[in-house]
């Protein structure tokens, strides 16, 4: 699918082995949600827009690059969470927003509880954290939102994806890049991706 790329780095697919394992108990599996996303970050970060700038080295003038627009980091809660500290360590100017999002359980829609945005997102590249893409709704939904605060681009970032949300993502937001580390087969009666790892956010957040 246009726009789709699924990452297959061999630690990044070691990464995905633990987390699809029912046996990982909860410390272990945020532990390995961080190792996946910080393989995936210079991969989805590639692209990204620079312009060059003077510096001063030790030795004489030259140019160099800095990123073109500002970043903004949108983990979906509570799964996102996992990823954000990775992309912190890569990009630690980044700003951070936060997108709360309740699929409803009888009938897959999303419900968005909270939000903590800027106003405006003009000029700004939107990386959106999310590690499940099942039926697309939530991501649909939260994509939207950065694209009515004027985000330059959005970059949706999951560790598992199914295919009708990809396609769903892909046609509400063309443009959208979408990483992921696993593109599964199905979803079930239930629209669990299968053979997927659960519900991320129940076995990173087990009280």
């Amino acid at each position: 699918m246009k726009n789709l790329t699924v990452l297959t780095h061999p630690l990044i697919r070691v990464c995905v082995t633990a987390l699809r394992d029912k046996t990982t108990p909860p410390a272990a599996f945020r532990r390995k949600l961080a190792e996946a996303a910080a393989l995936m970050v210079v991969e989805i970060t590639r692209n990204l827009a620079t312009k060059t700038v003077p510096v001063e080295t030790p030795l004489a003038a030259t140019r160099g690059h800095v990123l073109k627009h500002e970043v903004i980091l949108v983990p979906v809660l509570r799964a996102g969470l996992s990823f954000l500290d990775p992309f912190l360590q890569i990009l630690p100017d980044a700003k951070v927003g936060f997108i709360g999002i309740k699929r409803d359980e009888a009938t897959a829609l999303p419900n968005v509880y909270s939000s903590s945005l800027p106003e405006s997102l003009t000029g700004h590249d939107a990386i959106l954290l999310d590690p499940m893409l099942a039926t697309g709704g939530s991501a649909v939904a939260a994509i939207q939102m950065l694209r009515d605060r004027g985000a330059q681009s959005v970059r949706l970032v999951t560790l598992v994806a199914a295919p009708p949300g990809v396609r769903a993502v892909l046609k509400a937001h063309p443009s959208v890049a979408v990483f992921t580390a696993a593109l599964d087969p199905r979803l079930n009666s239930r629209s669990y991706i299968v053979p997927g790892l659960g519900d991320a956010g129940d076995r990173a957040f087990r009280v």
